[in-house]
């Protein structure tokens, strides 16, 4: 047995006892794909385990995250921060050893991932953002953004829609410097692929613009090494490199489903290992095995860590500027000072906020360089362009608009991409109903803590015309309902710009932004304070507190006039603004109590949406003003007044509590 064989034995092999102790894992792939991804990590991943947040280092994307076993087998021997304690305690309540690979849970994990599919167009963005910053920042002579995305996917992978749209996307701007390792086994949990899936990968990828290299054989890492240098030698298209293995190999029941899911077992996983010529006691890796990889990954990764520093010390002496620039951007130093803006805004313009949103926007980007902005193909109607930013292309990766198409789905992913990646910030939005093609991908943002924005327009009824599929009921609701989110739907210009600061400087969750298609009235002189509290006083009472109108976006100037008309009826009412019900639960509860106090029982929330979630706020006693039934076809202003509005029937509602 050479080295190589040795190696990839005792990765397979810690796979088998990983699984088998916790007696839950995914063994097949962990077997079929180990000389692939030994082939991959030994040769030709340019890491640094011993500082694996390295920015000049190759990502790696394991899209079939089930595979979870064979990356912390990888890298444990690598060395990274990933003892052997930790493996044995995979699967294990609070281990670094998740079942899925986890974000920041795990060292050297670049993506969170299981979800299949969305592996492929998250290491999309981050290809994406390799070439932005390359075409920014680097210099002749100062290659300082310059590395590789890689991802390993799977049959599961090449099964889903999303798959498919960052794919097409990829080939379309030709990020070259994408190399996707495809495990083809055949196989799937269920059985053989073909109960399924019968079409041919490798055209469809030549379709998309892709270098497609096949690898009859899995077990040979001559072959796959030559197919990664040459997918590495073609710099203008991205490549998909078709690897044939056999699941579970050296299982009794490789070859078929039975291993995609199930632990070996004791003795199926100790016949594997003897037919791999590796027979020693669970969990044990030879020394030369511990050699091989400190040979080829770490004295590889350091040698070319310190020959980068060394360059980006150069840098930023000849470069200073553009050098600070830079790791402020990696640092996640983003701003907004709109004080300016504040001054010069005509609040008289009563503009929709996505009109305002869009003015937001480019000041951002005047004030932060490697702020970028993208559209799900709606950018004349979701308003976010940068002006004079130019389009992100395979003729200028330097383009600061990224146009997804019709895609939600895969810009989503795509946008988690470039944010792993660091060094851009990363808004780009569409009609608020279609947050229903994305909410997959803002799950895994969440779960990951990626501060990306999505400002979504067209937000409620107001759609008008176009009708139910169009006007969005529930998905506030569902949005709300996320963990780790803010969504923030701001009443006016007022409150936008405090929305946009807050989204731009935030950097532990994502931000939606949702935004009218109407035009508003400006009415909260809300203070950047007012709307990071979440819910704030927009209208006292006169004299005393008989009950309180909450409101949301467009809906918080028909609360201001319903408080006027109830005063004449004896009503004197408060009226507050929630542009965040996240924010708002956040607070302490004498601010909660002090807005909303418990023994003011009359409450009445108005939100052109689902009432599901205003309990919360409105308590048994009170009631919401909002919608349960799907949209309807109509002028905007006769939809609003058919769902009841006006001020008339506020007045009426508040009346009847």
């Amino acid at each position: 047995m050479n080295q190589s064989e040795l190696s990839i034995a005792t990765i397979r092999s810690l796979g088998i006892d990983m699984i088998n102790k916790a007696k839950s894992g995914h063994p097949g792939m962990v077997l079929g794909s180990a000389p692939a991804l030994y082939t991959l990590f030994t040769k030709e991943l340019k890491v640094n385990p011993k500082d694996s947040s390295w920015f000049n280092r190759d990502r790696f994307v394991l899209a079939s995250g089930h595979a979870s076993a064979l990356l912390y087998s990888l890298l444990h021997l690598s060395g990274y921060d990933l003892s052997m304690d930790d493996l044995k305690q995979f699967r294990q309540w609070n281990s670094k050893t998740p079942g899925h690979p986890e974000y920041e849970v795990t060292d050297g994990v670049d993506a969170s991932s299981g979800p299949l599919g969305q592996g492929i167009p998250t290491a999309v963005g981050m290809a994406l953002a390799e070439r932005f910053l390359a075409e920014k920042y680097n210099k002749e002579d100062y290659d300082i953004v310059n590395h590789y995305t890689y991802a390993l996917c799977g049959d599961g992978d090449m099964e889903e829609g999303v798959t498919y749209e960052g794919a097409s996307l990829a080939g379309h701007l030709g990020l070259g410097k994408l190399i996707v390792l495809y495990d083809s086994n055949h196989v799937t949990l269920d059985g053989p692929i073909d109960l399924a899936f019968s079409e041919n990968v490798e055209k469809r990828f030549k379709a998309f613009h892709w270098q497609v290299i096949t690898v009859d054989d899995g077990n040979d890492t001559e072959a796959i090494l030559k197919a990664i240098k040459k997918a590495k030698k073609k710099t203008n298209k991205p490549s998909l490199i078709i690897v044939n293995t056999i699941i579970g190999y050296g299982s009794a029941n490789q070859g078929t489903s039975a291993v995609h899911g199930a632990p070996l077992g004791i003795e199926d996983g100790k016949n594997a290992k003897l037919s791999y010529g590796f027979d020693h006691e669970d969990f044990f890796v030879p020394d030369e095995v511990y050699d091989d990889f400190n040979e080829h990954v770490i004295k590889r990764g350091t040698k070319k860590y310190k020959k980068w520093n060394k360059l980006f010390d150069n840098y930023k002496q000849e470069y200073p500027e553009l050098a600070n620039e830079l790791l402020s951007a990696i640092n996640e130093e983003y701003s907004l000072d709109y004080d300016e803006f504040m001054k010069e805004y005509d609040f008289n313009l009563n503009e929709a906020t996505r009109a305002t949103s869009e003015k937001l926007i480019n000041l951002i980007a005047s004030q932060n360089p490697t702020f970028v902005s993208g559209t799900a193909d709606l950018s004349t109607s979701t308003k976010t362009v940068i002006k004079d930013g130019g389009t992100f292309s395979k003729d200028n990766y330097s383009g600061r608009n990224i146009y997804f198409g019709i895609r939600e789905f895969a810009m989503v992913c795509i946008m988690n991409g470039i944010t792993l990646h660091k060094g851009i910030k990363i808004s780009s939005g569409g009609f608020f109903v279609f947050s229903d093609y994305f909410k997959p991908a803002l799950r895994m943002s969440c779960l990951m803590k990626l501060p990306i924005i999505i400002p979504l327009s067209h937000d409620s009824i107001a759609v008008g015309e176009d009708g139910p599929t169009h006007q969005p009921i529930e998905q506030l609701s569902m949005l709300r309902s996320m963990i780790n989110i803010q969504v923030l739907r701001p009443a006016d210009a007022y409150e936008m710009c405090a929305a946009w600061k807050i989204a731009i400087e935030t950097k532990d969750k994502p931000t939606i932004l949702v935004l009218t298609r109407q035009g508003v009235e400006n009415v909260t002189h809300a203070t950047y304070e007012d709307v990071c509290h979440g819910a704030y006083i927009v209208s006292k009472e006169k004299e005393r507190l008989d009950g309180i109108l909450i409101a949301t976006g467009s809906e918080v100037s028909l609360a201001i006039k319903a408080q006027q008309q109830l005063l004449k009826q004896g009503q004197d009412v408060r009226v507050v603004s929630m542009p965040s019900m996240e924010s708002f639960d956040q607070q302490c509860d004498e601010y909660k109590e002090s807005i909303l106090p418990n023994n003011t029982r009359k409450r009445l929330s108005i939100e052109m949406g689902s009432s599901f979630g205003w309990q919360k706020y409105v308590g048994l006693d009170g009631k919401s003003l909002a919608i349960d039934k799907f949209g309807s076809s109509a002028p905007a202003n006769v939809v609003i007044e058919n769902y009841g509005f006006t001020v008339e029937n506020v007045v009426k509602t508040y009346m009847e509590l």
